[in-house]
């Protein structure tokens, strides 16, 4: 019986993870403003990338963050930044994970705040030597800070709904968090 429930929660966690990914594609691929200095774009595919990490917890996060992106790069012409952006977004999503704890608000936004530090710090060193744009990567910089603030602004109420609403099982909980302790 407990095998089959382990079966059951790796088989829930594959079918979120895809679905957040292929909605962190579509999410970036939507908007995007091209950013001539470095050949990148601003999007807002952060706030699903926070959406899934913060509701589903680092596993999820994590892929949905790099596969998602990578895949909006991919099919949107920015191909030479898929590889960088498969490590970036998927870290970013993993942060984010495993500092939020699906209680507190403030381990959330504590959670993008890391999680958007690494994604900024991230692209810049990617530009600057990855794709030897040089000291051009410092004008992306403030584009990903606004891609960080938006995303978590929207992503961080919209997964506080979906943890209230999304059945138990289906949600990331943690064996260590009570619902009824509040911890920052």
């Amino acid at each position: 019986m407990k095998e089959k429930n382990k079966q059951d929660r790796l088989v829930l966690k594959i079918a979120q993870a895809a679905v957040m990914a292929a909605l962190v594609a579509a999410t970036t691929f939507l908007v995007q403003v091209p950013i001539p200095a470095t050949k990148g774009y601003l999007d807002f595919g952060d706030i699903m990338i926070f959406v899934s990490a913060l509701t589903f917890g680092p596993f999820v996060g994590g892929f949905a963050g790099g596969v998602g992106s990578a895949i909006s790069d991919t099919i949107s012409g920015y191909a030479y930044f898929a590889p960088f952006t498969l490590i970036i977004k998927g870290a970013e999503g993993l942060i984010a994970g495993l500092i939020s704890n699906r209680i507190s608000g403030k381990r959330n936004v504590i959670a993008v705040a890391f999680a958007g530090a690494e994604m900024v710090t991230g692209y810049f060193l990617a530009e600057f030597f990855g794709l030897s744009e040089g000291w051009a990567a410092a004008s992306e910089v403030p584009f990903n800070i606004l891609q960080i603030a938006v995303g978590g602004i929207i992503g961080i109420p919209i997964a506080v709904i979906l943890i209230k609403r999304l059945p138990a099982a289906w949600r990331n909980q943690r064996s260590d968090i009570k619902p009824s302790v509040k911890t920052i």
